[in-house]
């Protein structure tokens, strides 16, 4: 499968079977993320894997929909604000757009898999902080991964024509 036909399978999954991600898919996705760049190569950033029940609840009490209770696993994606490349010109950090990449190559290596995803950012940050203590990182996003479920809901991919977001000039 190219890059083009994944970018298109991949969707936000948010049901999941109980079937446990096995650990060589995770062992995969991880190393593809470990692939990922980053600018000047500083990788500021931490993927914490969560797994067991307790942690789990405590992650569920930081973004309550129940259909993330479905996921077997999450990967919290966090970045190392201080250690990040800043660009000298205008002060700009460059951490977050680093973990966003990182993180897009998560949820396309689990896609390559067979596996679902969902970016989910609207959590409640202080009681994430609260829950998983990661002092000097600041949590961007929670990503569910699970082997997705039949019944699924999978909404159609709207996108804007390519002439709407490109220009040649």
């Amino acid at each position: 499968m190219n890059i083009l036909e994944l970018s298109k399978k991949r969707f936000s999954a948010r049901k999941f079977t109980d079937e446990a991600v096995s650990d060589d898919d995770l062992n995969y996705i991880l190393e593809v993320v470990r692939m990922a760049p980053s600018a000047v190569n500083k990788q500021p950033w931490k993927f914490v894997i969560v797994k067991s029940d307790a942690a789990r609840k405590r992650l569920q009490e930081c973004y309550d929909r129940e259909w993330i209770k479905s996921a077997p696993l999450y990967i919290i994606c966090l970045c190392d604000t201080e250690h990040c490349w800043t660009r000298q010109e205008d002060g700009k950090k460059h951490g977050e757009i680093d973990v966003a990449i990182a993180t897009e190559h998560l949820c396309l290596a689990a896609a390559e898999r067979g596996l679902g995803s969902c970016w989910v950012c609207n959590f409640n940050v202080s009681k994430l902080k609260e829950a998983f203590p990661y002092p000097g990182f600041e949590p961007i996003v929670i990503v569910p991964i699970g082997h997705i479920a039949p019944d699924c809901p999978v909404n159609e991919k709207k996108r804007k024509a390519l002439e709407e977001i490109t220009e040649t000039i």
